[in-house]
């Protein structure tokens, strides 16, 4: 999937169902995407809700591709990520395709709790663990994908050059906050630096997405 199609596809905002009193949009005050934390070497991510699934896109700045590549989510088994060669850069467009079938089975919740790639606690998560998955593919190691009874987001292993540090911020789309952005920095080895988002899933979201799932069912 390259970016003209997710420009032309039948894409809405995710925060036109992000809204009401969620424990993430009643605490959020105000704010739009333009604030949003700024990756090094990464365009994005860009949230879109696509029919029945949750859209994410970045561009990766310095990671170049000659063709285009899909791959499975391991235990998501309506989900997949995709590579392209960027259309509007020498980059590589990353997207992530998460269907809300998968968002909202309960197995996945029964899956080990996981910390971030390298052992250091979820910001944002009272527990600093949530149920995920963790696998790698070329050019990027150590992908997780997290999936709470409030929560779910993903680990992007990105270079990052700031120290040890975990910098935490909320992360809008549109005018609507959807969640948490956190810039990961290398842990003591020097390793497992990354961005992480995390979706707000709390009840009143979850009835929204799945009135959005059931259109397509």
């Amino acid at each position: 999937m390259n970016l003209t199609i997710i420009k032309k596809s039948r894409a809405l905002l995710l925060s036109v169902v992000l809204v009401g009193a969620s424990a993430f949009t009643a605490s959020c005050g105000n704010g739009d995407s333009s604030v949003n934390l700024k990756i090094p070497g990464v365009n994005g991510p860009t949230v879109t809700l696509q029919q029945d699934n949750v859209l994410i896109s970045m561009v990766f700045e310095n990671v170049q591709l000659d063709g285009g590549l899909r791959y499975a989510i391991p235990k998501y088994k309506n989900s997949y990520m995709e590579l392209s060669p960027d259309l509007q850069s020498s980059g590589t467009l990353f997207s992530i395709s998460v269907s809300l079938t998968d968002v909202f089975d309960s197995n996945l919740q029964l899956l080990d709790p996981q910390s971030l790639p390298g052992g250091r606690a979820l910001p944002g998560v009272a527990t600093g663990r949530l149920p995920a998955v963790a696998f790698s593919i070329p050019k990027f190691h150590n992908i997780s994908f997290y999936l709470g009874p409030k929560f779910f987001g993903i680990f992007m292993p990105v270079n990052l050059d700031i120290d040890q540090a975990i910098v935490t911020a909320r992360f809008y789309t549109g005018k609507i906050r959807a969640g948490n952005l956190s810039l990961v920095g290398k842990d003591a080895n020097g390793e497992n630096s990354g961005f992480l988002l995390l979706l707000d899933l709390s009840s009143t979201v979850q009835k929204q997405l799945k009135k959005v799932m059931n259109q397509y069912n």
